[in-house]
């Protein structure tokens, strides 16, 4: 954790920080989430909200602009390796690994971003949406396997972090 402008992250007890994640600034995180291993959050001009149970794997890239803070709102998984930055992206989504989500874009709830998905700026993507491609476009609404699979990996993130309290 690392401080700047007098700004420092709220942790509360139950999230998990793996050791080598990096989180800088104004950076909320909610009950039980959890950032992981190489994953960076720098909030040095805004803030970052994580939500209850939300979930950033391996390496992911959070940061936002001057006029636009990032957040992530409960039971999110955002795969290895995506970059979010300036966004929005509401409750129960998988953002899947290496996709990029830009400034201004709001992911609507219970939706999917495919893996290597390119969210442009500005981009409104409905509930409920899978997205897919470069640039990101809604392929189709998602199942309710889809959805219900948003929600079962959330928990498990929340589970997988007793193995590290251990």
């Amino acid at each position: 954790m690392i401080s700047i402008a007098g700004e420092s992250p709220i942790i509360p007890k139950s999230a998990f920080i793996a050791s080598t994640a990096t989180l800088i600034g104004r950076v909320t995180l909610g009950e039980d989430s959890s950032i992981w291993f190489g994953a960076v959050l720098r909030a040095d001009l805004n803030e970052i909200r994580i939500g209850n149970r939300s979930n950033l794997q391996d390496l992911v890239a959070c940061h936002h602009t001057k006029d636009l803070p990032l957040i992530v709102e409960d039971d999110v998984t955002v795969g290895h390796g995506a970059i979010l930055h300036a966004c929005h992206i509401k409750h129960a989504c998988l953002i899947g690994m290496g996709s990029i989500i830009m400034d201004g874009a709001v992911i609507g709830e219970e939706s999917v971003i495919g893996a290597g998905a390119l969210v442009p700026p500005g981009m409104i993507v409905p509930p409920r949406s899978l997205v897919v491609g470069t640039p990101g476009r809604i392929k189709r609404a998602t199942t309710a396997e889809e959805i219900a699979y948003n929600y079962k990996s959330a928990q498990n993130y929340v589970n997988y972090t007793k193995k590290y309290r251990a």
